[in-house]
């Protein structure tokens, strides 16, 4: 297997920051109350990383290893500062709904763990990649457990698009349940709490299930061999 491939396959499933290193948790459970919310924050975790990534791989040789840690915040700070003033001026509603969670991005674990255990590293294009692999990872987490909790909260799907894509998306909207009375819980932090653990589960149960088929294989593949 590539280094490329491994780094795919670890930001998507094998080392999912939302799934397995259950990082950034915080923003992850409070904004995911629907698909938009989560996708915004998302695209702007995958930016932060993809950045913050790319510019500490290339200036790792330079920073020394007394400050490294205080140079990794205040450059994660600045791509955050300017991912924050960008969505503030393009996507003002929802920057205003995802608040205080844009600038707390600079403290997600995920962020600065990625840039000491990878970006300080390695050299600039396979950072780049493991910025956006991780992001991307962290972004399906998002968008899967918002969609599960606006399914079973709102009866709905994409509400409230209009806020990433401008009015002609307002009828993107998809009313799965009609004439539904909703489900608070589902909304509500518990819901988060619950709609993670169910996703985790479903995740440790299709990696047993595909651990216990390796042996059957092996032991298929070893046969074939000997006779």
């Amino acid at each position: 297997m590539s280094v490329y491939s491994q780094i795919i396959q670890d930001g998507l499933w094998k080392n999912n920051p939302g799934l397995v290193q259950l990082l950034g948790l915080c923003p992850l459970l409070a904004v995911t109350n629907n698909v938009i919310n989560g996708l915004g924050l998302g695209l702007a975790t995958i930016l932060t990383l993809v950045a913050s990534n790319g510019t500490i791989s290339l200036l790792r040789n330079n920073i020394p290893d007394e400050a490294r840690l205080p140079v990794f915040v205040m450059i994660i700070a600045s791509i955050v500062t300017a991912i924050e003033l960008s969505m503030n001026a393009w996507f003002h509603e929802l920057y205003l709904i995802l608040g205080i969670f844009i600038p707390l991005i600079v403290t997600n674990c995920s962020i600065i763990g990625r840039a000491e255990a990878f970006a300080a590293r390695n050299s600039v294009l396979p950072s780049l990649l493991d910025g956006f692999m991780m992001g991307v990872g962290f972004l399906l987490v998002l968008v899967v457990l918002g969609a599960f909790r606006e399914l079973l909260g709102s009866g709905t799907l994409f509400s409230d698009a209009h806020l990433m894509f401008g009015e002609a998306a307002r009828g993107l909207t998809i009313t799965v349940f009609e004439d539904y009375r909703g489900f608070l819980l589902a909304l509500l932090p518990p819901g988060a709490f619950i709609g993670l653990g169910l996703i985790v589960a479903l995740k440790n149960v299709i990696d047993a299930r595909h651990k216990a088929r390796q042996p059957k294989t092996a032991k298929g593949l070893a046969g074939a061999a000997a006779s």
